[in-house]
């Protein structure tokens, strides 16, 4: 039987080589608490690590009205780390970036599609918006062989929410 030391540095040394290394961080206009909670509410095994706030004192002219609000939420998806940062509307997510699902089977895809595609003309091949501007790719986690069809990128061109029984 291991011992409670040797159980200890056991874990610690597992978590310090699983560490993520790169963590995105998403700009959110205000919202970040709620964009933080809708996601929890979408993705299993889902949590929030730490949150900061904006001091009270300190802050430039135009930062003062954020004072004692949410500044950063550390929070993970499906033991993916991310943070999101409660600023202002500078800056706006766009089609750049994106998150990919990978998804066992259609339920899964569906899933997801139902929760998170909330702007219709950004719809294509997979990728969806949803209603905080972040883009999603929804896809099978078997997409390259799926791809390897003959008429498997023609197919996925004309859909929008990806349906494995079409490619």
């Amino acid at each position: 039987m291991m011992n409670i030391e040797a159980s200890v540095m056991n874990r610690w040394i597992e978590e310090v080589t699983m560490t993520q290394k790169i963590t995105p961080n998403l700009w959110f206009d205000g919202n970040a608490k709620e964009a933080v909670e809708f996601y929890l509410s979408v993705f299993p095994d889902s949590k929030i690590n730490e949150t900061t706030y904006y001091p009270e004192e300190g802050l430039l002219d135009f930062q003062k009205d954020l004072a004692g609000q949410v500044l950063t939420i550390d929070f993970e998806l499906n033991g993916n780390r991310f943070t999101a940062i409660n600023a202002g509307s500078e800056f706006k997510f766009n089609e750049s970036v994106s998150f990919s699902i990978a998804c066992k089977d259609q339920d899964e895809i569906d899933y997801y599609w139902d929760k998170l595609s909330r702007v219709p003309e950004s719809e294509q091949c997979g990728w969806c918006k949803d209603q905080f501007g972040l883009s999603w790719q929804v896809v099978p986690e078997n997409i390259g062989d799926l791809m390897k069809g003959p008429d498997a990128f023609t197919n996925m061109m004309q859909m929008k929410k990806l349906v494995i029984a079409d490619f």
